[in-house]
């Protein structure tokens, strides 16, 4: 099994808090005999008209000299996270997890939201301190 980053707990808690039902921990892939783990898959019961919204979370704390090395290794990791996904549960969304700290240092500047846009990564920006979401971007 992968190792869990430092905030898994957290990130965990947080969804919960806003009603999320933790299916997966981790969610567990197999593409053509290639396994992925992403750190949770989680889903919620929204309106029955809506029917049922389900999520993948990789989860990054960002504590690494460089948060640009950082956002490399991470990139790399969700693209294919997210291509597995389309491949075997379309129907479920991945975030990307972010402390807020490393959201308003990095994830702000000119570059980040540009590969952002450019790569359509949805956020979950995380309060490590508080155990909550501050925000999800889509």
């Amino acid at each position: 099994m992968a190792a869990k980053d430092k905030f898994h707990a957290v990130v965990r808690i947080a969804l919960e808090k806003e009603q999320w039902l933790i299916t997966d921990d981790p969610l567990r892939l197999d593409v053509g005999g290639t396994k992925f783990e992403i750190d949770l898959g989680a889903e919620q019961l929204l309106a029955a008209e809506r029917g049922q919204e389900k999520i993948a979370v990789e989860i990054k704390t960002f504590l690494g000299d460089s948060p640009l090395t950082d956002y490399h290794a991470a990139l790399g990791q969700f693209l294919n996270y997210r291509l597995a996904l389309e491949i075997i549960d379309s129907m479920r969304i991945l975030y990307l997890a972010v402390p807020v700290i490393t959201y308003e240092a990095f994830f702000k500047r000119e570059f980040s939201q540009i590969s952002l846009e450019r790569y359509e990564i949805k956020l979950i920006i995380y309060d490590p301190i508080k155990e909550v979401i501050v925000q999800w971007i889509s």
